[in-house]
């Protein structure tokens, strides 16, 4: 199955890998403290965190189903588009989600960070919804096929009311979320106007 993996999927697992280990591993808490996305208002506030956040994670079971969503969706896109255009739209997914999030974080006065590579990851899946809308993916909980289109849908509109929910004790960013599926649909829809980049 490794041999399945595209080199920028290969390299992204890698990189998110290693800095889990140094962040965590290692106990350089303090690099993590500074590369996390931190609130636009926040005194602890450095552009760079928009990038840096997306390789970052919370503990274990948070890099192993990110990473999993990247091994699982990745190479499908890689394979259309090539590395370098698929590495340009994980990073645009990844960087608005963080956008998306910050600014709403700023607006509700909110000063929790945030890491971590889901609102790439559910970029990828927004891409694979929308390109692939047949493809049926099997689900752990319950074990059974859905189509693409409907599990971007699905968990868009997750997204969606629990962050409007805004439940106390919930620490998940659901604003990314929606934040990569934005930023996803809106590069695809830039890429198809262009058609002859879309594919």
């Amino acid at each position: 199955m490794l041999r399945s993996l595209t080199p920028m999927v290969k390299n992204l697992l890698l990189i998110n890998v290693a800095m889990y280990v140094i962040t965590d591993f290692l106990g350089m808490q303090l690099i993590k403290y500074q590369l996390m996305l931190h609130s636009f208002h926040s005194p602890e506030f450095q552009p760079y965190q928009l990038f840096t956040h997306m390789f970052l994670h919370g503990g274990f079971s948070h890099l192993l189903f990110n990473m999993l969503g990247l091994f699982f969706l990745g190479p499908m896109l890689e394979r259309v588009w090539g590395s370098s255009r698929f590495l340009l739209f994980y990073m645009v997914c990844g960087i608005g989600a963080a956008v998306l999030f910050a600014s709403i974080s700023y607006f509700q006065g909110l000063l929790n960070p945030m890491l971590g590579a889901s609102g790439a990851i559910y970029g990828l899946l927004m891409a694979i919804g929308m390109l692939f809308p047949n493809t049926e993916f099997m689900l752990l909980f319950p074990p059974i096929p859905l189509k693409a289109k409907y599990l971007a849908l699905g968990l868009g509109c997750i997204a969606l009311f629990s962050g409007l929910s805004n439940t106390a004790g919930d620490n998940v960013a659901h604003f990314a979320h929606l934040g990569g599926m934005l930023f996803a649909f809106i590069l695809l829809k830039i890429w198809e106007q262009k058609r002859g980049s879309f594919y």
